[in-house]
């Protein structure tokens, strides 16, 4: 799915928080990994479902209004809950395997949908310009051809995104958490350009490449002003230290666009000049705020469309992560560096299809 991507980076920060926060009031490893996003209707989605699953509506208050949706399968929740309550894992499995849902296990469950909310909350108010408020709803159980859906039920009829995340725990199968996002409200917390929007930023893009016949393109003969989104395109790297910027170099190397490199304190203005940059990364040791504050250089350079920005550092707090967002970064990379997980974020943010 196309567009979105900050309200992605946002949600991938706070999952992930979440599989971490979760794991530590369950006592061993979770991990809540976004690893997709599609946009569909509530017919669809919950006519493909196979097994039961819990639905918590989250309600999204103050100055962007509206209500979204975390739904767990059922089978996860029985094992999480029942890891919480302490019960053996004997009966654990059998729990799951013949869906047995009690009450201590629905109050035991909201523990962890709890902590999954209170990420979301710590997320979206730190990276959102005006405080945003989530309140979780009570869970519903939903069981496919038992439980009749309603224009209403589990949720309402319309338009959803849905992020997609792994979950993830040893010795154990657990399926996904699915965070279904109304259209409407989606656009409030990441708004997307409208079609005339598009159009003009097209027109501008092509009067610009034109502007060596016209003569009226600031800067030099037959180039393109800097940060205008015209040139060639490009991936820039900012880095201090030379050989994790050669590493990353390496890393976008497949992309076929041109690399344009230079440490933290590099001229941002003359390594944009020319070039129609697709994105930036930003390396970083601690993610300070001289580091982070790269980020606002970039984001001054093109004001109207900037382009995305990676910013890696090998020690993420999460004032560092909430800062990073703030300051305009789309999404965050752990050093040492995981090839895999770099070549997917610029594969996603440079809109690249695998083939």
């Amino acid at each position: 799915m196309d567009g979105y991507t900050t309200l992605y980076a946002m949600l991938e920060t706070a999952l992930k928080q979440a599989g971490e926060e979760s794991g530590m009031l369950l006592g061993q490893e979770l991990s809540i990994a976004l690893a997709d996003s599609l946009s569909t209707t509530k017919s669809s989605y919950f006519g493909a479902l196979d097994d039961g699953c819990f639905v918590l509506g989250v309600d999204s208050g103050e100055a962007y209004a509206g209500q979204f949706y975390l739904v767990f399968s059922l089978r996860d929740a029985i094992v999480m809950s029942s890891i919480l309550l302490g019960i053996p894992p004997a009966r654990i499995q059998e729990k799951k395997r013949l869906s047995i849902i009690e009450n201590d296990d629905i109050d035991a469950f909201s523990e962890i949908a709890n902590m999954v909310n209170g990420a979301l909350n710590t997320v979206f108010q730190g990276a959102l310009p005006n405080k945003v408020r989530l309140k979780l709803l009570s869970p519903n159980k939903y069981i496919p051809e038992i439980d009749q859906l309603t224009p209403e039920e589990p949720i309402p009829d319309g338009d959803y995104l849905m992020f997609r995340s792994k979950l993830e725990m040893p010795d154990q199968e657990m399926n996904y958490l699915d965070v279904l996002i109304p259209v409407a409200l989606a656009e409030l917390y990441d708004p997307q350009p409208t079609v005339v929007e598009a159009e003009v930023e097209e027109a501008t893009e092509t009067k610009i490449a034109g502007s060596d016949d016209t003569g009226d393109a600031p800067g030099e003969e037959g180039e393109a002003a800097p940060g205008a989104g015209g040139g060639v395109d490009s991936i820039i790297v900012l880095e201090d230290n030379e050989e994790q910027r050669q590493q990353l170099i390496g890393l976008v190397a497949f992309t076929g666009f041109q690399t344009a490199e230079g440490t933290l304190n590099a001229d941002i203005k003359e390594l944009f000049a020319g070039r129609n940059v697709k994105l930036v990364i930003i390396g970083s040791q601690d993610a300070d705020d001289r580091e982070l504050a790269v980020c606002i250089k970039v984001n001054a350079i093109r004001q109207d469309s900037p382009p995305p920005i990676i910013m890696s550092a090998e020690c993420w707090t999460r004032t560092a992560v909430l800062k990073a967002l703030k300051y305009g970064a789309r999404d965050i990379i752990i050093k040492p560096f995981d090839g895999a997980d770099v070549t997917a974020k610029v594969r996603r943010y440079c809109k690249i299809a695998l083939v």
